[in-house]
């Protein structure tokens, strides 16, 4: 009898038909036996065949679903990131998850205390000792508790939120694997102690998620205080050296008017006027917190061409944010293509970002307020929803630091040549 290939469980078709061409031959070559033993042999043949074909199809439904867990999971990770997140249990906020989590924790306690973690046969005997038998499976279950809360423990201390599924996977293993170690027995995890322990693994998830947003969000009213705080103290800067410059025009014209110079004293009259507008429009902008200065900038060696940020600020100097944006977490600095003024520069950013909400690059964290569009299309939109506050547009940004850096590597790679 031909030998079986050890890898039929993965074979395709083909394979099968070809073991088939092949046990048929091999009948053939069976001339003088018996009829009925040919008959019975080629019968449990096809019934190896039928097996294997349901081995095989067994096999391509499990690697489906391991597919199609893989793929779950990738996007769960890429959703995380980008700060979505299911929660299977909602709570206010991480402090709630932690009341939670050792409300939960305490009654896994209790349960284990309370011999309702683990169960097993009530009638166990050895050598015909009841007591004898009771102490044989207590003592059996008690370890089987330990595999499982340490297997447990375990999904709880390396949880992160996108690997949920997973360690909830592994724990249903160990519940199949304390079933199996334990048949003889009838030991096995109670379906109230795991479901608890599940639950607690989703807490975990959720408190860990939890945190993370809460510390997004935290970081972002940072960045909005620093960002009021700047613009604050360059209000006050402003202010103090208007009011400097008001008390030397006021003390030069008192001279002037004591020397009885009428012309010069018209001219600084204007020019205080002139100061007292300035003073009055700084006020105004301080206490205007929607008036500021709305920007358009890309950084084509961090983004591509077709990527541009834009925001507001507050800044009297706006051009000093932008200088902000372009620290050390990209390579390049940030070029301006506009900056716009606007006694509702937080309207008019909001009418530029619902226009290009379809381009977003982050579709599901709205403070990242970066867009697929090139300067152009900006510039258009612009013109369309800013119109007379648009005085200024580049289109081309300058990337200097880009365009050198592409000229050395060029000039680099043709010195190797």
């Amino acid at each position: 009898m031909p030998e079986r290939s050890g890898g039929g469980l993965f074979s395709g078709k083909k394979k099968l038909e070809a073991e088939n061409t092949e046990l048929r031959a091999w009948i053939e070559r069976l001339g003088g036996m018996d009829a009925m033993r040919v008959a019975a042999l080629t019968e449990e043949l096809r019934a190896e065949r039928g097996r294997l074909r349901e081995a095989v199809a067994d096999a391509a439904r499990r690697l489906h679903e391991v597919e199609r867990r893989v793929v779950q999971t990738e996007e769960t990770v890429l959703l995380q990131e980008a700060g979505v997140y299911d929660y299977r249990h909602p709570l206010s906020d991480a402090v709630a998850y932690k009341e939670r989590l050792a409300e939960v924790k305490a009654r896994i306690k209790a349960m284990a205390r309370e011999n309702k973690a683990v169960l097993g046969s009530t009638g166990w005997q050895v050598n015909g000792s009841a007591a004898e038998g009771r102490r044989m499976v207590r003592d059996f279950s008690k370890l089987m508790l330990r595999a499982y809360n340490a297997e447990a423990d375990n999904c709880v201390r390396t949880m992160r939120p996108y690997k949920l599924q997973s360690a909830v996977d592994r724990l249903e293993k160990a519940v199949e694997m304390i079933v199996k170690l334990g048949k003889t027995m009838d030991i096995h995890v109670s379906g109230d102690y795991h479901r608890l322990r599940v639950y607690e693994l989703e807490l975990t998830a959720d408190y860990l998620a939890k945190q993370e947003e809460e510390k997004e969000r935290t970081r972002a009213e940072r960045e909005q205080q620093r960002e009021e705080e700047a613009a604050r103290r360059e209000f006050e800067r402003e202010k103090v050296r208007l009011r400097k410059e008001e008390a030397h025009y006021k003390a030069a014209l008192a001279k002037l008017i004591a020397k009885g110079d009428e012309g010069g004293a018209e001219e600084l009259k204007a020019k205080l006027e002139e100061i007292g507008a300035a003073v009055i429009d700084v006020e105004a902008r301080e206490a205007n917190v929607r008036a500021g200065y709305v920007y358009v900038i890309s950084n084509v060696g961090a983004f591509g061409e077709d990527v541009v940020k834009i925001g507001m600020t507050r800044r009297l100097e706006p051009e000093d944010r932008v200088r902000e944006l372009g620290d050390a977490s990209v390579p390049f600095r940030f070029d301006t293509h506009a900056l716009i003024f606007s006694d509702d520069a937080v309207g008019l950013e909001g009418r530029l970002h619902a226009a290009l909400n379809d381009r977003r690059v982050n579709r599901v964290n709205l403070r990242r307020e970066f867009f697929r569009a090139t300067p152009a299309e900006v510039r258009a939109l612009l013109q369309q929803i800013a119109g007379q506050h648009l005085l200024e547009y580049r289109d081309v940004p300058e990337a200097l630091e880009w365009r050198q850096s592409v000229h050395v590597v060029v000039g680099e790679g043709e010195g190797r040549v």
